[in-house]
């Protein structure tokens, strides 16, 4: 009896799971960042308020519109090859299955295995094969520029009202040290969750995460307390 492997790979997620880290880091980072900054110069809870729900608001239109034309821009790039390599199949189909069928021997196959191979795939579908092999691309392209932006804006907005509630909703003498701590372990969590889906360690993720998020507030809220203290 054959036994069938099954094996979980994660690579598929990549696209909207850096969208989705990115997005929520940016959130709780750089809204911690500008209420704790807002905060320690003293401002009044209207003040406070505002600032907050302004950065959410610009954060993730910010972070949507940046996905989406850095996106685009890699999807273009994608069509412009993917075109490139379709003429250069009709034009000349013959050079292009040599070259399919070098690809395949550079991997390891012997030549004969290799051009049989090439000639099998290059008949079934030339342009997928040469785009699969040659380019590393689907057929149709590996961006989705509006995916990315969509994630990108709901996880920074979802990011962003872990410290926004907190400062909001925490006594004046508390407030920064609950927006820090809230934002800290808000961190945390992402990071773990990023490793997890990810396949990446636990361990790493969220100290890495940790630290770049613990010195953002460190000096916005050092920049906050010298303007606060100056004015």
């Amino acid at each position: 009896m054959s036994i069938v492997a099954r094996e979980h790979h994660r690579s598929h997620r990549s696209s909207w799971l850096r969208a989705a880290v990115l997005g929520a880091n940016d959130g709780i980072v750089s809204t911690a960042s500008l209420v704790v900054g807002v905060a320690a110069a003293g401002s009044s809870y209207t003040a406070l308020r505002t600032a907050g729900f302004a950065a959410v608001v610009a954060g993730a239109m910010s972070m949507a519109a940046g996905e989406y034309v850095s996106v685009s821009s890699q999807r273009d790039v994608e069509r412009s090859d993917l075109e490139l390599e379709r003429q250069a199949i009709a034009d000349n189909p013959d050079a292009e299955l040599a070259e399919l069928a070098r690809i395949y021997e550079g991997r390891g196959l012997s030549p004969a295995t290799a051009q049989q191979v090439a000639f099998e795939l290059h008949a079934h579908d030339a342009f997928a094969s040469h785009a699969r092999d040659e380019l590393g691309l689907e057929s149709n392209g590996n961006a989705r520029p509006l995916q990315a932006a969509l994630t990108s804006a709901i996880a920074f907005v979802l990011g962003a009202l872990f410290p926004l509630i907190a400062v909001l909703s925490t006594p004046t003498r508390h407030r920064i040290t609950t927006a820090i701590a809230v934002a800290l372990c808000a961190l945390c969590i992402l990071g773990v969750l990023g490793a997890k889906a990810g396949g990446a360690n636990l361990r790493i993720a969220a100290t890495r995460i940790l630290l770049w998020g613990g010195l953002a507030m460190a000096v916005t809220f050092a920049i906050g307390k010298a303007v606060g203290t100056a004015l």
